[in-house]
């Protein structure tokens, strides 16, 4: 378990171990590839992030990371898999999911809701983030530490 302090220093634990706390995610994080690049959403308000938000009722966490991701992005998923939970210890606090999310193809839409659509970052999206164009949430040390994970026990599988 990685714990840490986020930009607004709230308590932050980060597992990769499935169903580390008894009780369900309300909100998802989809990390997304598309053809070898990073696909993110540019939220209106907050910038470059990549996809996710809060589960409705009746939906499971896959389910609302396959929603999230076509509604933001236009993007059909491929493939999916959990990778991690994070709880932050905040003011409200909450239990995200984090998914990974191969990208079959992307459709283009008339409204992405409250982002402006899908953006493809190619290369090291870990230096990338810190760049003014990006949400605060793509700052934070969860990113760096899933990327890691993604990079290190996914990606380097697909190519051995």
């Amino acid at each position: 378990m990685e714990i840490f302090y986020d930009q607004n220093n709230n308590l932050v634990k980060l597992s990769f171990v499935k169903n580390e706390w008894n009780e369900e995610a309300r909100h998802v994080l989809v990390i997304c590839q598309y053809k070898d690049q990073w696909l993110l959403t540019k939220h209106k308000e907050r910038g470059l992030e990549f996809p996710g938000g809060k589960r409705e009722t009746g939906e499971t966490t896959i389910q609302t990371a396959q929603r999230e991701v076509m509604e933001e992005t236009g993007g059909i998923i491929k493939s999916l898999q959990w990778i991690a939970a994070y709880q932050v210890f905040g003011e409200v606090p909450f239990l995200k999911d984090v998914f990974f999310a191969r990208i079959s193809q992307l459709s283009s839409k008339e409204d992405y809701l409250e982002t402006d659509g899908p953006v493809l970052i190619t290369g090291n999206i870990i230096k990338k983030r810190w760049k003014d164009s990006f949400s605060f949430i793509m700052q934070d040390e969860v990113i760096q530490f899933c990327i890691s994970y993604i990079e290190n026990e996914l990606l380097s599988k697909k190519k051995g």
